[in-house]
């Protein structure tokens, strides 16, 4: 072989072997559902997103968000999404209807539903709302399963309540006294309607009093999807999704006011506050110096409470209610492995659904029992990965 052809044959092996590398290197677009519209909820999309742990893993994300969240779980069980946060709920009864989805990352650890009434209302516990009038966003979904569990969970059915359909404008019945109690997202509006009482636009209501479902039985809640093909031609794309959002989580939990920060970058008016954003930034510099003393959990968690009690001595309560929302949010969430399924929760919800009635039609919501070990995985748990 002449020279020149030898030189010729090893260019031409590096530029190809220079293609192959660039194209491994090349980050995999994705887009990943997600229910309603931006919000500070999703912190932990946000941070995963705008702390390159996506990235990091070599996934380009577009988040996609729809108010269908039905829709969501059949593309997700056609293969056409990969990745959606969809209910444990609709995981059931999709699965119940041959839908081969899988939620394999508890994101939310407790129910995050519960039932909101005025400190002066006289229910003072949930057998109080007998023949009370009980406001509903819809007859339907994870306010529907929450209120009939924690129901269940007291004796009482909804024959025993007076049950009236508001919408999700539970803070404004509730202030014009339109309803006794009404059901809710513990992190969302019962901050809500404190507020209106301390600035006196909610009538008579000086504070008020939530029942959390959690408290008496908790429920699987929203999480990460997928489907069995992905799992089965693609496990280590579901393990870097999964790993990579819960980085995010928990970046989020340990540092919420940067997390905050982050999400302002997807979710407009979130931060408008020139010197709010100035002390979330001087905050979030702080706890990034007190997180690389490697502090436990415990010590994390009386941080964050210290950090609202800095907070409001310069800032009122209506400056710092979404920046609430994340925090009362992170309780939901933080676990001792986060993502973590467990199968009693699951047991609950399908008990839940097997015994309710969709209004709309007469007909069970979800006809029979489904084997619950197919509905969901804690393989590709970071945890699980290590130990494995």
């Amino acid at each position: 072989m002449s020279r020149k052809l030898f030189l010729l044959l090893a260019l031409l092996a590096l530029v190809a072997g220079a293609g192959a590398q660039a194209q491994e290197n090349t980050p995999r677009p994705l887009t990943f559902f997600m229910t309603f519209v931006p919000n500070v909820q999703f912190a932990p999309v946000y941070a995963a997103l705008e702390n390159g742990d996506f990235a990091a893993a070599g996934l380009d994300i577009t988040v996609e968000h729809g108010f269908d969240e039905a829709l969501g779980v059949e593309r997700i069980a056609l293969n056409e999404l990969q990745f959606g946060l969809i209910s444990g709920e609709q995981i059931i009864r999709a699965r119940a209807q041959q839908r081969p989805v899988v939620y394999v990352y508890a994101w939310f650890q407790q129910y995050p539903v519960g039932i909101v009434t005025a400190l002066e209302s006289g229910i003072a516990s949930i057998n109080d709302l007998r023949g009370r009038r009980v406001g509903i966003p819809v007859t339907s979904g994870a306010s529907y399963s929450g209120l009939t569990a924690i129901l269940a969970a007291n004796n009482l059915t909804l024959n025993d309540i007076q049950l009236e359909t508001i919408g999700f404008n539970a803070p404004e019945v509730l202030c014009i006294g339109g309803v006794d109690a009404a059901v809710i997202y513990t992190n969302n509006e019962p901050l809500q309607i404190q507020l209106r009482a301390e600035q006196g636009d909610c009538g008579d209501i000086s504070g008020v009093r939530v029942f959390p479902v959690s408290e008496f039985g908790n429920l699987v809640s929203n999480g990460i999807v997928t489907n069995e093909e992905t799992i089965a031609n693609d496990p280590e794309l579901v393990r870097a999704f999964v790993g990579a959002f819960d980085s995010g989580l928990r970046a989020v939990i340990d540092n919420p006011a940067q997390a905050f920060l982050w999400s302002a970058q997807y979710v407009e008016g979130l931060l408008t506050d020139d010197a709010l954003r100035a002390a979330l930034e001087n905050e979030a510099a702080a706890q990034t110096a007190f997180l690389a003393t490697a502090p436990d959990s415990a010590a994390v968690a009386d941080s964050r409470l210290a950090l609202r009690e800095r907070l409001a001595q310069e800032f009122d309560n209506a400056a710092l209610l979404q920046f609430d929302v994340l925090l009362e949010s992170i309780l939901l969430w933080q676990a001792d492995q986060p993502g973590y399924s467990d199968a009693a929760s699951w047991e609950a919800m399908q008990n839940t659904l097997l015994a309710l009635i969709d209004p709309a039609t007469g007909s069970p919501i979800l006809p029979q029992a489904i084997d619950l070990s197919q509905a969901f995985s804690n393989e590709f748990l970071p945890e699980a990965a290590e130990g494995a």
